[in-house]
């Protein structure tokens, strides 16, 4: 039995671990579940899975818990528990950092679902992995895609590129003239994929693909001229690998995240799961691609910028970017803006180079205060 810790268990990612969980009852024991704010939900879940620590926002030990579980004031106690082999990172944003980097201190496997502590602090993380002879399960889609192309491969000499596909989000056909008028509602209704609002509105923008493409320079070890990222609007490739003989591997299937989820709580093993649908090349009439309109998503370009500065500049961006798309879901900034205060906060950072874990995290907290700070010199 392998024992997970899941953090961000009421999530899309979380729900979604748990159905591979509970398709598998004979192989997975949930040891640890954390959520932020979804009190009932996570209570429901611990009922059902009887995990033996719990964290969540207004959680005592006085709270109406199942036998032999117990409340914990912070997350590292949980990624360091003897009895967990594999921590699934699910939450959302900077909060994943400190217990990323734990966990692979710990030893554990961390199946990395969350990109932002990879964006803020690459080169610390995969040196702790290193260090500590740790293993980074990659996740997200198109990450976990590009390693299961690598597998096999000397990865080392052979690669000449990796090419990362993206869907083009929500509004990759409105003209340009009309995207100041979008709504929260209209960004969050992706055309291919079922996500948390935050990496939805990144999808629209394709700032979750300049965070890819950072994730994957560190995650791989290439050279950021060897990433590159194309439009690929039916979402069933998930990124490719061409090898210096001229030769690609593309990972190919449904857009449904319980894949990249279940490939990294099974691995090295690949396990047969009736509840998946399974790739039906009949109902895909056509696959397409088209370049990168850097135009039309701004972010893009700006966030590739900030991973290739390096030193504080990625966390500055994830900081910023964060703060900006809740403002503009609380509807205090226009879907435009989003990318007009983040070029903002980046332009004023003095940066800060080779930077400890927590100069990182001042880095991103500034990048929060200085689009705050910017909003309401403007209002």
């Amino acid at each position: 039995m392998k024992g997970i810790a899941l953090l961000g268990s009421t999530g899309s990612i979380g729900r979604q671990t748990l159905e591979i969980v509970r398709a598998f009852p004979e192989r997975f024991t949930v040891v640890c579940l954390s959520a932020h704010n979804n009190r009932d939900l996570l209570l429901q879940q611990a009922w059902e899975l009887r995990p033996k620590l719990l964290f969540g926002e207004g959680l005592t030990d006085a709270t109406d818990l199942p036998p032999g579980c117990r409340v914990v004031k912070d997350l590292r106690e949980m990624v360091t528990h003897p009895e967990v082999e594999l921590v699934m990172l699910a939450v959302v944003g900077a909060v994943g950092l400190l217990p990323a980097m734990e966990a692979l201190r710990a030893r554990k496997q961390l199946a990395l679902a969350n990109k932002e502590p990879v964006v803020m602090a690459g080169e610390l993380l995969t040196a702790a992995a290193a260090q500590h002879s740790a293993t980074i399960l990659p996740v997200d889609s198109e990450p976990s895609a590009i390693w299961q192309c690598l597998r096999g491969e000397d990865a080392g000499r052979a690669i000449r590129r990796i090419l990362i596909t993206a869907s083009g989000g929500a509004f990759r056909r409105r003209p340009l003239a009309e995207l100041a008028a979008i709504t929260p509602e209209e960004a969050l209704n992706h055309p291919t994929w079922v996500m948390g609002k935050k990496i939805t509105v990144d999808s629209a923008t394709l700032m979750n693909k300049a965070f890819e493409v950072i994730e994957s320079h560190w995650l791989f070890g290439l050279p950021w001229e060897r990433i590159e990222a194309v439009i690929h609007p039916q979402s069933i490739i998930h990124s490719m690998v061409e090898f210096e003989d001229g030769s690609v591997k593309a990972q190919m299937g449904p857009p449904d995240m319980r894949f990249p989820i279940q490939h990294a709580l099974f691995y090295p093993e690949r396990r047969a799961n009736s509840n998946l649908q399974r790739f039906d090349p009949f109902k895909v009439p056509s696959l397409t691609f088209e370049p990168m309109d850097h135009q039309r998503y701004p972010c893009f370009g700006l966030g590739l910028d900030a991973g290739r500065k390096g030193g504080t500049y990625p966390a500055v961006l994830n900081g910023a970017d964060e703060e900006a798309v809740q403002l503009f879901l609380g509807r205090v900034i226009s879907f435009p803006d989003i990318y007009r205060y983040v070029a903002k906060a980046l332009e004023h950072h003095t940066p800060t180079a080779n930077p400890s874990l927590d100069e990182v995290l001042e880095a991103d907290t500034w990048g929060r205060r200085a689009v705050r700070d910017a909003v309401k010199g403007v209002s």
